[in-house]
């Protein structure tokens, strides 16, 4: 039984380990013992309320009930640049106009953006090719929205999410090359280390104050701006599903698109319920919906099947103890998305 649940310290060799096979482009998953231990720490320091909300941030695991081997990753950042300032672009027009020549151009632009300082962002999204059959992915991404829905308090009114852009086996980004390159001095993949180890500064002193021309741009870079990595594809629909949008917003290094909705829209998070838990054996024949426990310290997430339009939900002794519930606990259910059902 797959099950999530708050990062651990006995995580770290596991986590670097799926840090290896991302293939680069994952920014808050560097492989980096150092950086992960202390995204760890800090995680936990979270659920323990040490930290001011500026810091804060969560990370969770998918993990096999049986071994307890972790097979994926994902977190929530509480509140994103209220420390260190959170950078995208913004893409945007200028219009050059002359009545005397009877001239008008809309020309895309763009231009270094802190528009989502303060937002909740959902990050660090990722699950081993090994274990990317089934509904592993859909579990390891919305079991957030169940803890959100549960501990709404902790979160911002905007979510956002940053998406892999384009970049190759190589490592090699076409946005970067047209864009990053030429203020950085940098490969892509040196510049996404260290921003993943938390060495930022260099955006703030490097990247450009003034619009770019998108037009100026190679046309490979043009055609990957607000555009996701193959493997992110299925992330991005999911996060479409739920309500999520593309307003224009791009990753500074790689174009890749920030995807944003509104906490109380969230389709998961709207439409979720509390049920009560109840001793049995579960009725098969039901959907698999996404059942979280209310427990803050000791969350756990799982798909199980449930009626969703009922106010209880059977479970068995093993998905009670998985679940780290009792008899009488309340559950929050919701469904998968209608298109998912049938996957």
């Amino acid at each position: 039984m797959m099950i999530i649940r708050p990062v651990e310290r006995d995580d770290l060799p596991h986590l670097l380990r799926l840090a290896n096979k991302t293939g680069g482009g994952l920014t808050s998953l560097p492989a980096d013992s150092t950086t992960l231990q202390a995204r760890i720490e800090r995680s936990i320091q979270t659920w323990q309320g040490t930290l001011p909300r500026a810091e804060q941030g969560y990370v969770f695991v998918l993990a096999d009930s049986a071994d307890d081997r972790v097979v994926g990753i994902c977190a929530i950042e509480v509140a994103v640049g209220l420390q260190d300032p959170w950078y995208n672009f913004r893409v945007g027009t200028q219009v050059h106009a002359s009545k005397t020549l009877n001239v008008y151009t809309n020309l895309a632009t763009l231009s270094l953006s802190n528009d989502h300082t303060g937002s909740s962002e959902l990050c660090t999204l990722f699950l081993d090719p090994d274990y990317r059959d089934g509904r592993n992915g859909y579990l390891l991404s919305k079991s957030r929205f169940l803890f959100m829905a549960n501990f709404r308090h902790c979160f911002m009114e905007r979510v956002v999410a940053e998406m892999r852009g384009v970049s190759d086996e190589q490592g090699h980004s076409p946005f970067w090359e047209s864009v990053g390159s030429r203020f950085f001095s940098l490969t892509f993949s040196e510049a996404d280390f260290l921003s993943g180890t938390g060495q930022k500064t260099f955006i703030a002193e490097l990247m450009p104050k003034h619009p770019l021309y998108i037009h100026y741009l190679s046309p490979e870079a043009q055609a990957v701006i607000g555009e996701v990595h193959p493997k992110t594809a299925p992330a991005r629909a999911v996060l479409e599903a739920e309500g999520f949008r593309y307003c224009n917003y791009v990753d500074i290094f790689d174009g890749g698109p920030t995807l944003e909705c509104d906490i109380d829209q969230i389709r998961a998070i709207r439409e979720s319920r509390l049920q009560q838990a109840m001793p049995g054996d579960p009725d098969v024949s039901l959907p698999l919906c996404l059942v979280a426990n209310g427990d803050y310290r000791q969350f756990r997430a799982a798909l199980l099947p449930a009626d969703t339009r009922s106010d209880r939900i059977v479970i068995s002794t093993a998905q009670a103890d998985a679940l780290k519930c009792q008899p009488g606990d309340s559950l929050r259910v919701v469904s998968l998305c209608p298109e998912e059902k049938a996957a």
